[in-house]
């Protein structure tokens, strides 16, 4: 099959919107403008804006970009820059749509301001010199080797513009300190990546090409800046990488550390009071890891799993692990792990997935009732094994295998949010609004999963409330703190 045309890719940039925030895939997540202001100077200041797109991974890799352009004034408004980076994100199709998106929409900005462009992420990693050919009006393509000099090149573009320069080396790079991040999350919830890269060979999955081999943030590293995060203001880390759960596996015989140990360590944190697991791989869960999972109270009672499918013809194609291993896992997770929240995602239409393997994810959706699950269309993608397979299912028969999950899946997560209805949970408050606040229970992962309204507006972002559950619309819940005065006394707290 051809090489992709990123000129061609460009364009049809309309896409269908997700079903509901609920069913996103966690990999593509919504854009954001990032707004920091810093100090003025008796000098003018160059200008950068910053578009990151993608997954939480990204957004810490967003952040310390920004944490390395301290003598630059991060502005809102392309218009009001010197200089924009694009954050790209390269991990399906919509996501490369989504990105050369911004992309062109900078380049039209250039060509009236005659200022720079410079592109970041995963698709400037995957696929630099394609994006340096097709895209010549590009100033700079960076990989992640090069993200602690950005200062130096955004200012090198805009001292001498020359033609596109592509600064990526290899994927597999060592970790650069995060200790210094412009926070793009809200004050009290934040992301801590705990390792990089990844090691297993998924027929459908292009990221090891990019991201590199698996490696293990150093142990002391990882509490270092959880506890930077928590003295300013982060009351939820959510954990992050590719494999999780395979944290420490890498440390050698030396240090036996492994995630487990890093819970413990990470609930000792005083101020700290959530700490959530995504991304895990199901090969990885130790009776050490899952015994830590149920008994810190810190750690929610919440983990995201991508399953990918449950047919063992699928499966054994996508080189996954079985059907029957996985549930075996998944029984055991939820026997050991009390009110356990499962969430996962799923391809649909990969190559050879016949109506009968349907049927059989379809089935496996209805036996576990997944309290929160993900379904996207399989992405032909380069340099993955699936891409020479045969079998390949035609997009109407995706899509219309997808919309049956999803309209399956929106009927658990219904059911789910009803079961709480009269009860009483904790509630993080994220959002004071004109009237009532916004939330989530131990069950939503930020951004990606279900909201708690509140009806109560004297509430402080990133405090704990027990929240009595009035009602419930679609998957989200709406209640109220029973007794004002306890908002009061918290308001103080």
């Amino acid at each position: 099959m051809p090489r992709t045309s990123f000129i061609c890719t460009a364009t049809n940039l309309r896409y269908r919107k997700p079903v509901c925030k609920s069913l996103r895939h966690p990999n593509v997540s919504d854009t954001r403008y990032i707004v920091m202001r810093q100090g003025t100077a008796s000098h003018r200041r160059r200008k950068v804006a910053l578009v990151s797109l993608g997954c939480p991974k990204n957004t810490v890799d967003a952040e310390v970009l920004l944490g390395n352009l301290k003598d630059f004034e991060i502005v809102e408004k392309m218009e009001k820059a010197d200089a924009v980076i694009i954050n790209t994100c390269g991990f399906i199709e919509d996501a490369k749509r989504e990105s050369l998106g911004y992309i062109m929409q900078a380049l039209d900005w250039k060509k009236k301001q005659r200022k720079g462009v410079v592109v970041t992420g995963c698709l400037a990693q995957r696929y630099a010199n394609e994006l340096a050919e097709e895209i010549p009006q590009l100033d700079a393509v960076v990989g992640f080797a090069n993200y602690a000099n950005i200062a130096n090149t955004l200012h090198q573009i805009l001292d001498e513009p020359t033609k596109s320069q592509v600064l990526v080396g290899e994927a597999t790079v060592p970790f650069q300190a995060e200790y210094f991040r412009h926070p793009l999350t809200p004050k009290h919830t934040s992301y801590l990546k705990i390792a990089e890269g990844c090691n297993h060979n998924c027929a459908f999955c292009s990221i090891p090409s990019f991201r590199g081999k698996f490696r293990s943030k150093p142990f002391q590293s990882v509490l270092e800046e959880a506890n930077m995060l928590v003295n300013r203001g982060v009351r939820e880390l959510s954990l992050i990488a590719e494999d999780t759960n395979q944290y420490g596996m890498d440390f050698g015989n030396h240090d036996q550390r492994r995630l487990a140990d890093l819970l413990y360590e990470l609930a000792e944190i005083p101020k700290l009071k959530w700490i959530r697991l995504l991304y895990c791989y199901p090969s990885y869960f130790s009776p050490a890891l899952i015994r830590a999972i149920a008994d810190i109270p810190k750690v929610v009672k919440y983990i995201d799993i991508p399953l990918q499918h449950a047919s063992d013809n699928v499966l054994k194609r996508m080189n996954r692990p079985s059907r029957s291993y996985t549930r075996q896992l998944l029984y055991q997770l939820k026997e050991n792990i009390p009110g356990l929240c499962l969430r996962s995602t799923f391809i649909c239409g990969f190559p050879g997935e016949t109506e009968e393997d349907h049927r059989e994810l379809v089935e496996w959706i209805e036996e576990f009732a997944f309290a929160r699950a993900g379904f996207f269309t399989y992405s032909l993608e380069e340099n993955t094994s699936a891409y020479h397979l045969d079998g390949h299912v035609s997009e109407q028969v995706k899509q219309a295998r997808k919309d049956e999950l999803v309209s399956l899946q929106q009927s658990i997560q219904e059911s789910f949010a009803t079961k709480w209805i009269g009860k009483k949970i904790e509630v993080m408050i994220d959002k004071v609004e004109k009237g009532y606040s916004k939330g989530r229970a131990y069950f939503d992962a930020p951004e990606i999963d279900g909201v708690v309204y509140v009806l109560q507006q004297n509430l402080v972002p990133g405090n704990i409330y027990q929240i009595e559950i009035l009602g419930s619309h679609g998957w989200d819940l709406y209640g109220h703190v029973e007794d004002d005065k306890i908002a009061k006394e918290t308001l103080q707290t």
